[in-house]
């Protein structure tokens, strides 16, 4: 799939759910607030979040950790003008693919000593290059923080069949494979991954830290 192709995919599944997308995922996007709680990004720090979405977790982050400098990144126009009404002049958004993008003239910054992506891998195509990307703009002990769809292993098989039908239906595939897709990537630029599962592998919660 091309970069034109996916990002005509995502205006098209979310110009009108984006009006209704916070109230309707509120429920089921499970470890979003506990990935925000466990930011801990020092005072100014650069924070950019990759498919940012409606800005819901920005805004959030905002709240939680003031001072910190925030961007956010998505493929997505229509889920951009949602970020920027709730967000205003509070964040930089721009954008741009997850799977390669120039910080610098998006953002006037090309490293960010936190970096999330929250239920975003499972939507991009090439996630494994998202993360890879992700991990390229951290600064030397920055962390990327992600949370997403596990491999619900210790759910029921009708609940595991039911979500992954349900969620397939807005071209969502979870990464079963993406703890270790995580651990490969911190590999691959000298850094470590940590990551644990969230109710019974309903998500997966972890971080690289370069």
């Amino acid at each position: 799939m091309t970069d034109a192709t996916h990002a005509a995919l995502m205006d098209a599944t979310y110009r009108h759910q984006r009006r209704i997308y916070d109230v309707t995922r509120r429920h089921f996007l499970l470890g979003r607030d506990r990935l925000i709680a466990e930011l801990a990004p020092p005072h100014g720090a650069r924070v950019l979040e990759i498919a940012c979405g409606t800005g819901r977790n920005l805004d959030l982050i905002g709240r939680r950790w003031p001072g910190c400098r925030l961007s956010g990144l998505d493929i997505s126009q229509e889920m951009l003008s949602s970020a920027r009404a709730r967000l205003g002049r509070r964040a930089t958004l721009a954008l741009g693919d997850a799977t390669r993008f120039e910080a610098l003239p998006l953002f006037g910054t090309d490293r960010f000593e936190r970096i999330v992506l929250s239920y975003a891998l499972s939507m991009i195509p090439d996630w494994r290059e998202a993360l890879r990307e992700a991990a390229r703009h951290l600064v030397p002990g920055g962390r990327l923080h992600v949370v997403d769809f596990g491999d619900q292993a210790g759910l029921p098989g009708w609940a595991r069949a039911g979500l992954r039908g349900w969620i397939g239906r807005f071209h969502v595939t979870p990464r079963d494979d993406l703890g270790t897709a995580l651990g490969e990537t911190a590999l691959g630029i000298g850094g470590y991954a940590e990551y644990r599962s969230l109710s019974g592998g309903y998500a997966i919660l972890g971080t690289l830290t370069r």
